[in-house]
């Protein structure tokens, strides 16, 4: 049986599309593949973490955006929605658009258990690919853990990880902190509420 020939979409094709589109999509040199929809435990996470982080980062050059904005990474020809960065400096959008940027400083994903190795692997490759790209969090969300990279010299990333309720999250490359007791706070573990 002859298999049917794969599209590929150029990136305006994929904006145009995406546009009109119901869900959001990823592009990766050509191919489009439908985001899966965020639990409770994500959206929590990800409103605990970005508002803590818009409220500390308020008065400095630098600023948070959640989950609706799109980063573009040339080199790799990936425009995805991270569920947060941080970009310091002004934002520089992808050809004068006001939904995609381009220089990400700071990204911060929440680990479903289809995407988690994606996000940790391929993901993150793709990630460092992007020049202004320096930091990278991983937040389990059916577990308390979170993973932390950050690039110390050009080719050497350190790793840190925090499994306790009482850890103290420090970011390196902009100047926040947050408890994972706030990270988590009503996130819900195996049918038990965690305040």
């Amino acid at each position: 049986m002859k298999m049917p020939a794969r599209k590929y979409y150029t990136p305006a094709e994929y904006l145009a599309m995406e546009e009109a589109a119901d869900c959001r999509h990823e592009y990766y040199q050509g191919e489009i593949f439908a985001m899966a929809g965020a639990s409770t435990n994500h959206n929590r996470i990800v409103r605990n973490f970005g508002s803590e982080l818009s409220v500390t980062l308020k008065s400095t050059a630098c600023e948070a955006f959640l989950n609706e904005e799109r980063l573009w990474i040339q080199a790799k020809g990936l425009f995805t929605y991270p569920d947060i960065m941080v970009i310091c400096g002004k934002p520089e959008p992808y050809e004068n658009r006001n939904d995609t940027l381009t220089n990400a400083l700071v990204i911060v994903e929440v680990l479903s258990d289809s995407t988690q190795s994606y996000n940790r692997k391929e993901k993150f490759d793709l990630y460092r690919s992007l020049p202004t790209f320096q930091e990278y969090i991983l937040i389990h969300q059916h577990k308390v853990h979170v993973e932390q990279y950050y690039r110390e010299t050009p080719n050497k990333w350190i790793f840190a990880e925090y499994t306790q309720l009482t850890d103290v999250l420090k970011l390196a490359k902009v100047n926040f902190q947050i408890s994972l007791q706030d990270i988590y706070y009503r996130v819900e573990f195996a049918g038990a509420m965690n305040q």
